[in-house]
């Protein structure tokens, strides 16, 4: 009886895991100088990023379930502090003794201890070299910048820009097309947001992309807006801008 509980638990656990695979969209691949970089959007604004033996959890949230089938991450990157990009649980339940965990000070300021002591904290404009990957701060912030009750205050969160083997990539996390996001230059792969009111809306977004122009975007962030509309913008102001449309919301009906 006993045998034939644990494998009916282990049909079960497989058929989950299977589901939540089913689920994603489709890993993408980018080549680089060290390899090929694997690009897996999850949900909302987590994703990651997979070189080698280098993983990259971007803002991981939901829990554990939702990286089932997938390596544990070397390092862990987040943005700001909002439950959407900052969940301490999530992070408990999937990082390793090894997981380098990127952060914001508003951020490490709530890790457990344990955590804060080894976390690499990063202002904007910081830069730091993990596993042979240069990771930059870059400010994400809310329009106009003196507004009191900005749910993005400059200075709080990093959006950041990753060189991986040749190639830039930006996280946006939550802003607006600010300045900075503009003059961003010699971007290969950009994630940039849009859902109002916390961020941007899609012609806002739009008109940030075709400023700074990266080889490839991918909206993410984008829960309630019209990505079509958003590729038809930016297909519209520069057709050399690869719009990449995936399924960031797999679970929606």
């Amino acid at each position: 009886m006993r045998s034939l509980i644990r494998l009916f638990t282990c049909l079960l656990l497989a058929a989950c895991i299977t589901n939540v695979q089913a689920q994603r969209a489709e890993p993408d691949q980018l080549t680089t100088s060290k390899g090929s970089l694997t690009i897996q959007p999850i949900t909302h604004a987590t994703l990651v990023l997979r070189i080698g033996n280098t993983v990259i959890y971007v803002d991981p949230t939901g829990g554990a379930d939702n990286f089932k089938g997938l390596p544990s991450p070397t390092m862990i990157l987040v943005t700001d502090i909002h439950g959407d990009h900052f969940d301490p649980k999530t992070i408990a339940a999937i990082k390793t003794a090894s997981t380098k965990i990127i952060v914001p000070q508003v951020c490490a300021d709530q890790l457990p201890a344990e955590d804060k002591a080894k976390a690499v904290v990063l202002h904007n404009g910081d830069k730091s070299t993990q596993e042979g990957i240069s990771i930059t701060a870059i400010p994400m912030y809310n329009l106009p910048v003196d507004n009191p009750n900005s749910r993005h205050t400059k200075g709080r969160g990093n959006g950041y820009v990753l060189n991986i083997g040749g190639k830039n990539i930006y996280l946006s996390g939550d802003t607006q097309g600010i300045p900075e996001m503009r003059a961003l230059k010699n971007i290969d792969v950009a994630f940039v947001c849009m859902n109002l009111p916390f961020t941007m809306d899609v012609k806002e977004a739009a008109d940030a992309v075709l400023a700074f122009k990266p080889k490839i975007v991918y909206p993410y962030h984008y829960r309630g807006q019209d990505t079509n509309e958003f590729k038809r913008l930016v297909d519209a102001g520069n057709a050399g801008i690869e719009v990449r449309l995936r399924n960031w919301y797999p679970s929606a009906k």
